[in-house]
């Protein structure tokens, strides 16, 4: 495992934690895309089922326990605990228009023509757009609280990083993955107005807004 893996790991652990806290400390999920977050999940439960196939490390047996079950987690406290705190109105994509055409590119482009394969393929392109619902929350509502900008900026660089670490794999180990570096990039470039309006806004003490 390279510096950027490891990195890119524990900004999304980071991200996860931040938006567990934010969630329980306030006892609202106000400004979180329960949507997102569904996808999220799908994400993580389609490119984790070889959890019962192959045995790679404790560390990623253990990260890979820790998404799914995080996800899950976040899904119970906004359509159940914190039903009442969850802006309906507001988050309104519609996640099907995800859905479908990722699951469809899975089918025509892919690695190898197996379920596994075709639903890791899926998970890496969906996981690509999968904050376009929270991004359409947040132009929505005019502006975000400081700790979910906090995690969108984790939630960011932990694509960013996992960019670099295919990057470096590429030049160090003769390595590389084509569906998971383009899908990297969209990911990233979808956080590029975002990272500015962070660094620009956020990190000074003002709110974060984007433009509706």
């Amino acid at each position: 495992m390279n510096i950027f893996r490891l990195a890119g790991d524990l900004s999304h652990l980071l991200a996860i934690i931040l938006l567990l806290i934010k969630i329980w400390k306030t006892r609202s999920c106000a400004g979180i895309s329960g949507k997102s977050q569904i996808l999220f999940a799908i994400v993580y439960i389609s490119r984790y089922l070889d959890l019962v196939t192959t045995f790679i490390s404790l560390y990623n047996t253990f990260m890979k326990l820790v998404f799914i079950s995080a996800a899950v987690a976040t899904i119970y406290l906004m359509y159940v605990k914190f039903k009442a705190t969850y802006d309906h109105n507001h988050d309104s994509f519609r996640i099907e228009f995800l859905l479908i055409p990722c699951f469809v590119l899975a089918l025509l482009i892919n690695n190898a023509f197996t379920p596994l394969e075709i639903l890791w393929t899926f998970s890496i392109y969906l996981e690509a757009v999968a904050i376009l619902p929270q991004l359409f929350l947040v132009s929505k509502t005019g502006e975000a609280e400081s700790i979910t900008s906090h995690y969108l900026f984790a939630l960011g660089s932990y694509r960013a990083l996992y960019l670099l670490n295919w990057i470096y794999r590429y030049y160090a180990e003769g390595h590389y993955d084509l569906i998971a570096i383009f899908a990297g990039a969209i990911q990233t470039i979808l956080y590029c107005d975002f990272f500015y309006l962070y660094i620009t806004k956020v990190l000074k003490g003002k709110k974060l807004q984007l433009p509706a």
